[in-house]
């Protein structure tokens, strides 16, 4: 696979992946057998006018990530488009790991030969995640996210290692780099860190670097153990009804869609102005991460949140608005996140639609590589 060098581009573009596009026995047991979440896609429904649902992918179909010809199409495409790599969504409940099997097969096989890290999706799953009906609590948790103490932290370590010694795996000054979804939900997030980097060096790597999302829901990365940060703006504006509000006196279009049954509605290209912002806040690196597109209907119907009326020309002023950002950092620490490859559900997705083809990826090429 030609993959080209750090040097030949503008940022390092690393995208988020689901690894949910398989079938699995816990997902048969909760949701019916043969679940995946292309279940949720294809009986999206539009709820008003223009929106567009349902949305079919486009060259790679409703893929299986069971089959290794899909996942070396999906890498050959991101890398021939400025992509460095994935961040597989990683699942570990106190030693239990969930939607595995891809990226299993693609360290055991060495296939596809397209960079990696991982990213610990450390949040407890709940059925309200996943559908747009509302449960009651004693109903609501599928599995919880718990830190039972060391051995639970060593026995992950091990796992982590063989990825971390992968030759494809990512890495930041010679050290291999590992996303945290929620650092700020662990209680003890410094002290598990400070301990894997000390396993790290004893097992002959540089060290760690550990990147945290985060959604302006905590401002001291340092004392978590981190050592940057990468500003998940959308989810703040998702949860955060402060930045709803703000976003609400933009237009008349977005107080209306605020004041009605759902979902909720706020026009792509008022949003990009704010999803890539604040990043010298903190007292380490920051880092951005962009945004193709968004509708989370298919999963959670009125209840989802929709950024209307993307166009691949406006996520390339989006990805330009955030490489500039990147400005006069060595080309080592110019990470540019992208959410994401395939959270179809999500509405959120660089890969090739039928509307768009390859027009997000294209966006991407021109900006990764600073060509026309």
């Amino acid at each position: 696979m030609n993959i080209a060098s750090n040097a030949e581009k503008k940022a390092r573009a690393i995208a988020f992946y689901l690894p949910q596009f398989h079938p699995t026995p816990e997902n048969d047991t909760w949701w019916g057998p043969g679940f995946t979440e292309w279940t949720n896609v294809a009986r999206a429904k539009s709820l008003f006018k223009g929106h567009e649902q349902p949305v079919i992918p486009g060259e790679l179909g409703f893929y299986d990530l069971r089959l290794q010809e899909t996942r070396i199409a999906q890498a050959e495409l991101a890398a021939a488009h400025g992509v460095e790599g994935f961040c597989y969504w990683h699942y570990w409940f106190a030693g239990r790991r969930m939607l595995e099997r891809p990226f299993d097969e693609t360290l055991a096989t060495g296939v596809p030969d397209f960079p990696f890290c991982l990213g610990w999706a450390n949040h407890s799953w709940k059925r309200n995640s996943w559908t747009g009906v509302r449960h009651n609590k004693s109903d609501s948790l599928l599995i919880q996210q718990t830190y039972p103490g060391i051995n639970d932290d060593r026995a992950h370590f091990d796992y982590l290692l063989k990825a971390f010694k992968d030759p494809r795996y990512i890495t930041i000054d010679e050290k291999p780099l590992f996303v945290i979804f929620r650092p700020a939900d662990m209680p003890d997030a410094k002290q598990r860190f400070d301990l894997w980097r000390k396993w790290a060096n004893e097992a002959g790597l540089k060290g760690l670097y550990v990147v945290g999302i985060n959604s302006l829901n905590f401002s001291d990365p340092r004392s978590m153990g981190l050592d940057a940060v990468t500003l998940l703006m959308l989810t703040a504006m998702h949860e955060k009804k402060s930045l709803m509000h703000r976003l609400a006196r933009l237009s008349w279009k977005i107080r209306k869609s605020l004041l009605s049954a759902g979902p909720r509605t706020i026009e792509y290209r008022e949003a990009i102005r704010h999803l890539v912002t604040n990043l010298d806040r903190f007292d380490c690196e920051a880092y951005p991460c962009v945004f193709p597109n968004w509708d989370s209907t298919p999963r959670k119907g009125r209840r989802g949140l929709v950024l209307a009326n993307s166009t691949p020309a406006l996520f390339e002023k989006h990805l330009n608005d955030a490489v500039n950002q990147l400005d006069g950092r060595p080309i080592e620490h110019k990470l540019l996140f992208i959410k994401s490859w395939n959270e179809w559900a999500e509405g959120n997705y660089l890969e090739p639609c039928a509307r768009w083809g390859r027009g997000y990826l294209e966006a991407l090429r021109r900006v990764i590589f600073g060509s026309n």
